[in-house]
């Protein structure tokens, strides 16, 4: 909170965003992390962006960031393997004021586009993930085709 508080008195609360992993989280770790959003919110951050817990690949059904989202007074971000349509539920239902679309935003640098139209999505391959198994770490990030 040190830095939080540090940050936001040079740009201001409105300016801050913090980024918080609940993947694997224990009961202790979800419990830490509550507390932390609530004090988050106390100086006023602008946003909160969490990821969500998924189980074998997939987003859990069990809307588990919720008390956070309910503690956070600010911009709430969920992110962890949404596709189109639980990405509009999950803002529909207020359960999320964005979501984010990280490896389907990399796979599909035109992924708006793609959403708009319907159209399939590029897969996204792992292998090349931070530069890992790549001899050009441009590889895996910067050529994934454009829909046509």
């Amino acid at each position: 909170m040190e830095v939080v508080d540090a940050v936001a008195r040079e740009v201001g609360g409105h300016r801050v965003g913090v980024r918080l992993d609940q993947f694997d989280a224990t009961a202790e770790e979800h419990a830490l992390a509550l507390h932390v959003v609530s004090r988050l919110s106390d100086r006023g951050v602008l946003y909160c962006h969490m990821i969500e817990p998924r189980v074998d690949g997939r987003r859990r059904v069990s809307r588990r960031l919720l008390p956070f989202r309910e503690a956070f007074g600010g911009t709430f971000i969920a992110s962890g393997g949404y596709g189109r349509d639980e990405g509009d539920a999950a803002v529909g239902e207020g359960y999320a004021d964005l979501v984010a679309f990280g490896r389907l935003f990399l796979a599909n640098p035109d992924l708006p586009r793609r959403f708009e139209l319907g159209a399939p999505l590029n897969e996204c391959d792992v292998a090349t993930f931070y530069g890992a198994g790549a001899a050009d770490p441009a590889v895996g990030y910067t050529d994934y085709p454009f829909f046509d």
